[in-house]
């Protein structure tokens, strides 16, 4: 996932994370940013489609969305509150504005954001 936003900078980088109802994330897939901005992302529609039929062929489904901020913290930004297209999901947004990028997750319900833990498992 970060190594996706790191080679799409300066643009910002944008896929799905599949997973299970708990949150537990099975695959991250990376997709195109049909936006082509520094600012905005949009996932392929195509791409978004071809990931949700195969995550229901394995019992799972998509349960967020990642994206990268080019020259921002990593902080949902009022255009990703507005766009947020599901309060079940995960908000993953990856910060590349200092050396090391960060890695946050979110949920976005009726406009509200709530911080929730990473946790990576090997």
């Amino acid at each position: 996932m970060v190594s996706h936003c790191i080679g799409k900078a300066p643009e910002e980088a944008c896929g799905l994370l599949v997973g299970d109802a708990a949150g537990v994330v099975s695959l991250v897939q990376p997709t195109r940013n049909v936006a082509r901005s520094a600012q905005l992302y949009t996932v392929d529609p195509a791409e978004y489609l071809r990931a949700d039929r195969l995550a229901e062929e394995d019992g799972q489904a998509v349960i967020g969305v990642f994206h990268s901020h080019t020259h921002t913290d990593p902080w949902p930004s009022p255009t990703d509150v507005r766009q947020a297209p599901d309060p079940g999901w995960h908000y993953v947004i990856v910060g590349l504005r200092h050396e090391v990028a960060s890695t946050r997750s979110y949920r976005i319900v009726d406009g509200n954001i709530l911080e929730e833990s990473v946790v990576v498992l090997d």
